[in-house]
Order: C-alpha cells, then structure tokens, then sequence
C-alpha cells in the first residue's frame, strides 16, 4: 500500500461495524491517523470517540477531542446512518424524524463541527454516504430513499459553498452491499436464500456490494491528489443506476 495520507487525520463516523469499519481500514492502510466517531468502541487499532450524531453537543465534543488528541482534522467520511423499510404509509412521525436527525441533519452537524479545522487543512475533503436509493426508485424503502435524496442534494449545496476555502465534498452512492444491516433484513425474510438471490439479481453485476469495494471509492474522492473532483455522486452499484441490461 501507498501512504498517500501519510500526516493526515480522518474522522469516520459509523466506524465501528460495516462499511465505516472498512473505510476506516481502507484509510488507515494508506497512512492516515483514523478517528472513529460511533457509539460502539471498533477496536483498539483506531482513535475512538463515543459520538451519537444525532446530538450537537455530542458531536461537538468528539470533533473537538479528535481535534486534541490527534492534532488536525483533514478528512470526514460521514458514514453513521440507519435504515428504514416500507411505503409511505408505513413509518410514524418518530421514525421520520429519528431517520433526519441521523442519516441528514447527522451530516451537518459532524461537518459543522469539523470546518474550522478543514480550513487549517492544504487538503480537505468531506465523503458523504448517499445510495443507490437517492436516484432509483426501490420499492419499501421511502423514508430511507427521501434521506439519502436529500444526502446527495446536502452534498452539491456543500461542494459549492465551501469548494473556495478548498475543501471538496463529494458522495459515494453505493447499491445493496453485503453488510450486517442486509444481513439482519435477509435474517427476517422468510426465504433468505431467495431474498438474497433477489437482491442479487437487482444488481446487473449479478451480486452485492463489498464493504471494500465502497471504502476503495471514498479513499480516491478523499485522496488531495483529486482535486478536481468535486461536487460529484460517485455510484458503487454494479451498475444499477445506470444500465439497463436486457434479461439473460
């Protein structure tokens, strides 16, 4: 491996488990000093804050601690999300707003707090985890869907505002991925096996998503060496969003 982040800090929220885990992994392979902002303490390999990113003041402290202890911030992956399933009709006011406060507001408020150091930073980057759900229709997955649309249009307003104080924002966007959230849902089917081949079969690379595979996409959009991206939806999806295959 490279150490292209060689002297640089990263924060992750979401670390401890998943796809954060395996950003965290991923930056820390390169050379980055990797902060995990989670509930849950990870490991003993990474710098852990608890955080709920639902909560400012929590989250304020743990940006601010990071900041402390590790000496600069030049990276945030905000990752820390939750799932939400069924139509419209489905999800009480309660779940609603649990899922803003986490999968959106969350976002805002991790960068909020972690600006004044990006600013200190000759290479800032902010990755925020959209999905494949911002921009395909899935069916049982609306409340999910209208947080990461609005993760995706954060993103863009983000990218414009602060691109002149040379911090890029950027989203990774990935499909169905192989994690232990899916595997809970596919626990709960009654048929998993067919349940997973289904999911499968939704991709048109024939299988899920790795949690590497979406670590691989945040570690190039956070690497200073691309600074003319910007502003963009980096799709993880084998393809989902953009092909449409005709049946084998």
């Amino acid at each position: 491996m490279t150490s292209r982040f060689e002297g640089r800090v990263a924060i992750v929220t979401g670390g401890a488990s998943g796809i954060g885990a395996a950003i965290a992994e991923r930056l820390a392979n390169e050379g980055a000093r990797v902060a995990v902002l989670d509930r849950d303490n990870p490991d003993n390999r990474h710098h852990w804050e608890e955080c709920d990113v639902s909560d400012s003041g929590r989250v304020d402290r743990a940006v601010e601690a990071v900041a402390n202890a590790l000496g600069r911030i030049d990276i945030v992956v905000n990752n820390a999300g939750i799932g939400a399933q069924g139509d419209v009709g489905t999800n009480s006011d309660e779940e609603w707003t649990r899922a803003w406060e986490v999968n959106v507001a969350g976002m805002a408020r991790v960068s909020r707090a972690a600006l004044p150091y990006l600013r200190e930073s000759d290479g800032a980057s902010i990755i925020n985890m959209a999905s494949i759900a911002a921009t395909a229709g899935i069916q049982q997955r609306a409340l999910y869907s209208a947080t990461k649309g609005a993760v995706l249009a954060l993103t863009r307003a983000m990218a414009a505002d602060h691109l002149h104080e040379g911090i890029r924002v950027n989203c990774v966007s990935p499909g169905t991925a192989d994690t232990p959230w899916v595997g809970r849902l596919l626990q709960q089917a009654p048929d998993p096996d067919a349940e997973r081949a289904a999911l499968e079969a939704r991709q048109p690379h024939g299988r899920l998503v790795s949690a590497e595979e979406v670590a691989q996409a945040v570690v190039y959009l956070a690497d200073p060496g691309n600074r003319s991206t910007v502003g963009v939806c980096l799709p993880v999806d084998g393809g989902m969003d953009a092909l449409r295959l005709r049946p084998r």
